[in-house]
């Protein structure tokens, strides 16, 4: 009797032991690692602090860990290093939208359709984005995979002090009204530039489309296999973006570099650049001039007189479950709850004002802060009014060999080391059109 008690009282104490480990498994909060990129110079970490800090007092089962990884870049390196040496890697992560289909062929993210379709309204929540800031979310079979958030396009900033005083009223329409008032502005000796476009550095690609969909083909088609080099509107665009420098001297030799230009500007050194939306608030708080913003005249004059073309660009919100590396569905329903807390209209519509970027979405610009902003300085909606004349940003299959392939390519042909830019492009079309044989 007694051996039986004691049984009795030690296997009471052992489930009483695994009881007390289940409720402490439990009452740990699920901790969501987060990596994010900044291609600008405002304070990005205190802004994602502030929403960490939001999220996580509304949802106090979930922790969120906020990683600063650099640039676009260096964020991608990161987490393909971590995978492919076997860690965990972020569980969410905003890299650029053109990476996704990399992605998606290493088996290293989740696709958010599913989270879409078991909402209460599908067709709503997809329908309140922008459609261009879309374009590069889904997969070759329509699957959303990405979900909007740092999303920018280029835009034209001019010191609008400077063009009044030599006479020009409004921002340029079309290319030759670009190259006219750029000369009219340039001084000598660099003192002062007409016009920067951040070609240099290595990465010339997302600033040219804006030239090639202006002269009226864009690069990149409506398929992964569809690349467009060689076509004759792309040869031109390429002969323009290299003349600026070359034959018009209206910008230094091979483009301006990407953090210098709008420092440059600031500080009156140029009349004109070519930069990211995502300048803007930084721009607008630090220029001691009336700063003008315009859409991209990058291309010939058509029959209204303008020339307008842009690709769209920044960043989405990735859910990561890497094979091998997958995560709990407790996990990854919260991974879904912080993404939709940071696309929420609320969200959107406070980060859009503090950075620039464009709100993905359209209820966004009905709140404030961004509505308040947007009415006291319309320089915040000519991005996304640009989006009517916004196209897809390169992508591809084997994205990250054609991009190369293209960014070498453009390099030489507007540094001018390349002098031939048809022959460059066709030999470049050529090499990527070996790499997608296999997709075709």
């Amino acid at each position: 009797m007694r051996t039986s008690r004691l049984f009795v009282l030690i296997a009471s104490l052992a489930l009483l032991a695994v009881l007390s480990l289940s409720a402490a498994a439990q009452s740990e909060p699920i901790v969501i690692d987060f990596y994010y990129p900044s291609a600008i110079g405002d304070n990005v970490a205190t802004i994602m602090d502030r929403y960490v800090a939001q999220f996580e007092e509304a949802n106090p089962g979930i922790d969120i860990n906020p990683v600063y990884a650099g640039s676009y870049t260096q964020t991608r390196d990161t987490i393909q290093t971590e995978l492919n040496g076997g860690g965990a890697g972020p569980d969410v992560a905003v890299m650029l939208s053109t990476d996704l289909l990399s992605f998606i062929e290493e088996g290293h993210i989740l696709p958010v359709q599913s989270y879409i379709d078991a909402s209460d309204d599908p067709a709503a929540w997809v329908g309140d984005f922008f459609p261009a800031l879309l374009l590069n979310s889904y997969d070759a079979d329509g699957a959303l995979w990405s979900v909007p958030f740092q999303r920018s396009t280029p835009i034209l900033y001019y010191n609008a002090d400077m063009l009044a005083e030599a006479g020009y009223a409004e921002a340029p329409k079309n290319r030759d009204e670009l190259l006219e008032i750029a000369q009219a502005l340039t001084l000598p000796n660099g003192e002062r530039w007409g016009l920067l476009v951040p070609f240099a550095g290595g990465f010339p690609i997302w600033m040219f489309q804006s030239f090639a969909i202006a002269s009226g083909r864009n690069i990149v088609g409506d398929t992964f296999t569809d690349v467009y080099l060689s076509d004759p509107a792309v040869v031109s665009a390429a002969e323009f973006s290299r003349a600026l420098g070359t034959e018009y001297g209206v910008g230094p030799v091979g483009g301006s570099v990407w953090g210098d230009t709008p420092t440059a500007f600031i500080a009156g050194q140029a009349a004109m650049i070519y930069h990211t939306t995502g300048s803007l608030t930084r721009i607008l708080n630090e220029a001691p001039f009336q700063v003008g913003v315009g859409y991209l005249p990058s291309g010939p004059a058509g029959a209204d007189g303008t020339g307008y073309g842009a690709p769209t660009g920044g960043g989405n919100l990735y859910i990561f479950n890497p094979v091998g590396q997958e995560r709990s569905q407790e996990e990854l329903d919260a991974a879904w709850q912080w993404v939709t807390f940071l696309s929420s209209p609320e969200v959107q519509a406070d980060w859009g004002a503090a950075t620039g970027y464009v709100a993905a979405r359209v209820s966004a610009w009905d709140l404030d802060p961004l509505k308040s902003l947007a009415a006291e300085k319309p320089q915040y909606g000519v991005a996304r009014d640009q989006l009517a004349f916004a196209s897809r940003e390169f992508t591809s299959y084997r994205a990250i060999d054609t991009q190369n392939i293209i960014n070498t390519t453009l390099s030489a042909i507007i540094s001018g080391a390349e002098p031939d830019a048809a022959a460059a492009l066709a030999s470049a079309q050529e090499q990527i059109d070996a790499l997608l044989a296999e997709y075709k």
